[in-house]
């Protein structure tokens, strides 16, 4: 689509007005930013269809905990990439949650902004791989079905070549940067249990 493409949205969720604050200022600018002070908020955010790139939740939160408002996001938007910001130990618990890091407090405020670009960046790189997936699926199809002169005098077909030649060039220079860990979690919808958890002091 044509146009200039729109700011990634992010949610904060935290019982702590101060932190979600803090977390905010910290990200406002180059992203959307919406704050929910508490559970209940949050979950009034979501059910009024906003839409969300990334949440940072926190998990103990009095009425409705962080652990509800992953599953309701999860239900309502699948595609968001989730950390759980909390004070939280993770425990065994964790195993069936659907969230991509896990970061146990305090956490730097850096450490914010570098988990968000992160899971924007993972996602971004989901979202290629589904669509180089779709494309090559295409190719191969018509490879082994059409002559291959047909092909060559076909300009669609050389534009889906191109297409997905562009695409597994970006993937290429995305994975680049990765290091393990983001090879964990840009996987993680293919094998089970990958998942990053960080501590900070």
């Amino acid at each position: 689509m044509a146009g200039k493409r729109r700011k990634p949205n992010v949610l904060v969720v935290d019982d702590e007005p101060d932190l979600v604050d803090l977390y905010a200022t910290n990200l406002e600018g180059e992203y959307g930013v919406s704050t929910a002070y508490g559970g209940t908020e949050a979950i009034e955010l979501i059910e009024d269809g906003a839409e969300f790139d990334v949440a940072l939740i926190d998990r103990r939160m009095p009425s409705v905990s962080g652990d509800e408002v992953l599953d309701r996001l999860n239900e309502t938007s699948p595609g968001c990439r989730v950390a759980m910001v909390t004070a939280v130990e993770p425990d065994f618990d964790v195993i069936d949650m659907p969230f991509d890091e896990y970061l146990v407090k305090p956490i730097r405020r850096a450490e914010i902004q570098d988990t968000v670009e992160r899971l924007l960046r993972l996602e971004d790189y989901r979202e290629r791989r589904q669509e180089a997936y779709a494309l090559a699926s295409k190719v191969g199809a018509l490879k082994s079905h059409k002559d291959p002169e047909e092909l060559k005098d076909n300009e669609e077909y050389e534009e889906l070549v191109e297409r997905l030649e562009q695409i597994r060039d970006e993937l290429d220079d995305t994975a680049q940067s990765f290091d393990s860990s983001d090879f964990a979690a840009a996987y993680s919808d293919i094998e089970a249990g990958d998942v990053r958890i960080t501590t900070t002091d």
